[in-house]
């Protein structure tokens, strides 16, 4: 909802999620994870969503343990039924994180459908799925809400291997640009959150020597001199949901240490 003046300059009213619910899925570990327990730390009840419902056990542990409140959802974003379900049960979302994706690496020659088909059921239509339910119920209630989607910092450059994951983050963009002119006048603001190489079970799939060599590469290509961690794009991800963002929509938030500087 829009500030007042004297509501812009204070930080924890800008910032407060108090009275609201939230969705995020992925919340198992990662990007997910953070996301979750910041915003029940901001004061909102977070339904935490993920098939790891290991995952989701801790996450729920954690959050509860530092005095917030949280809920969890086994899911599949993949199964429209399954999201819809998930939402209804939720009930009234105001706030939605789409954080759930996976990885895969191959050339585009050696790309096959079942992997291409894979990556986009979950990175694209996950996300796709779960911004429909959520936006049904906002406009059915007319009420207002932040739909916070997870693309990447390889929408903003190729890379060998991640056809089929950057296909489907610049798609969850495309996504978002969309959504945000539809819903805008609906008092519903969609933006997306493009992270830089974070320190995440995604990212640690290789062996420990591997795994230090690829994130000295990321460091010393960044202006900061170092990778993320999933804390950096929580943070992102607490302004996109929160009032501090009230004249924010259709953007990508780049958490990336200043590995690309799109214009």
């Amino acid at each position: 909802m829009p500030l007042s003046t004297d509501d812009v300059y204070t930080a924890s009213a800008a910032y407060d999620l108090t009275g609201r619910s939230a969705l995020v899925t992925g919340a198992a570990s990662g990007i997910g994870r953070a996301s979750a327990t910041l915003l029940a730390g901001a004061g909102a009840v977070v339904h935490c969503a993920d098939r790891d419902e290991t995952g989701l056990r801790r996450t729920y542990e954690t959050i509860t343990r530092a005095g917030g409140t949280a809920r969890t959802h086994a899911l599949d974003v993949t199964d429209r039924d399954a999201v819809r379900a998930a939402v209804r049960a939720a009930d009234e979302v105001d706030i939605l994180v789409a954080a759930a994706g996976i990885m895969h690496t191959s050339s585009v020659l050696e790309t096959a459908d079942d992997d291409l088909h894979r990556v986009l059921a979950v990175n694209f239509k996950g996300v796709l799925y779960a911004c429909q339910e959520v936006a049904r119920s906002l406009v059915d209630r007319s009420a207002p809400g932040s739909l916070i989607t997870l693309a990447s910092g390889a929408v903003d450059s190729a890379q060998a291997g991640l056809l089929c994951y950057g296909a489907a983050k610049a798609a969850v963009v495309q996504l978002t640009r969309t959504l945000a002119t539809e819903l805008g006048p609906h008092a519903i603001r969609v933006n997306a959150v493009a992270p830089g190489w974070i320190r995440t079970p995604m990212t640690e799939r290789h062996d420990a020597e591997q795994q230090r060599r690829a994130e000295a590469t990321m460091a010393r290509i960044s202006p900061l001199g170092r990778v993320g961690e999933p804390a950096d794009v929580a943070h992102a991800v607490l302004y996109l949901a929160s009032d501090a963002s009230a004249f924010t929509t259709g953007q990508i938030l780049r958490p990336n240490g200043g590995v690309a500087m799109p214009w």
